[in-house]
């Protein structure tokens, strides 16, 4: 089970994810986009859409360059302990950003009338499964600050490098490690799994496409 989820999904997701975008794209464009509630109702959406947002970008790029920078790149500088608890303090700073941001956008959904007439189920799903992936980030935190080796830290950088190299062996670097970050990895690789049938695609066109795309957007469907 471990070698499936952690050494063949991450495989399937990232097809997925781009085999239907590309498909997605070509099929249908009119639904490229993130369908944006503001013409509707501006209340609560300019903090709660920053700071989602800010947040989730940040977050993200440092994911990235976290989990993809070998160590021997940094070592000479910083040591692996030195950079868990950076990372956990960005991690801390930018996860709260999000989550208060989240917290607005998802109750402004569900309670105003108007945005709720015109919510699609997707929506709400990947919402929320944005809202658990992060509630699960926030907690490996309290679980990474009981050993500050840096240990966990390096071995969830091999498991991204291995499998971004496609080099055998990637599961076997985190079969050891806590349940929290597995459940996290796995529900990571979910969202890419599901991206291409989800409001989520507009993040391949941020920040320029939609200003030089022809044609129109379906905001609201005629009555």
């Amino acid at each position: 089970m471990n070698e499936f989820l952690f050494g063949i999904y991450p495989y399937i997701a990232a097809t997925v994810f781009l085999l239907g975008s590309l498909f997605r794209y070509d099929r249908d464009q009119y639904t490229w986009k993130a369908s944006s509630s503001q013409l509707l109702s501006t209340k609560g959406m300019r903090v709660g859409s920053n700071l989602f947002h800010v947040g989730i970008i940040l977050l993200f790029f440092g994911h990235l360059v976290g989990l993809l920078t070998p160590h021997s790149v940094y070592e000479h500088f910083i040591s692996a302990e030195q950079k868990q608890i950076m990372a956990m303090t960005a991690g801390g700073i930018f996860g709260t950003l999000c989550f208060i941001g989240m917290v607005i956008l998802i109750h402004r959904r569900l309670t105003n009338p108007r945005i709720k007439a015109t919510t699609k189920l997707s929506d709400i799903f990947i919402l929320l499964l944005l809202f658990v992936q992060l509630c699960l980030g926030l907690l490996t935190l309290p679980v990474s600050a009981q050993h500050l080796d840096g240990s966990s830290m390096i071995a969830l950088a091999n498991w991204a490098q291995h499998i971004v190299t496609f080099r055998p062996g990637a599961a076997a670097f985190i079969i050891h490690e806590p349940l929290i970050f597995k459940l996290h990895i796995f529900l990571g690789l979910t969202m890419f799994l599901v991206f291409p049938f989800t409001r989520l695609v507009h993040v391949w066109s941020a920040p320029g496409k939609y200003l030089f795309r022809k044609g129109y957007q379906i905001v609201r469907k005629r009555g």
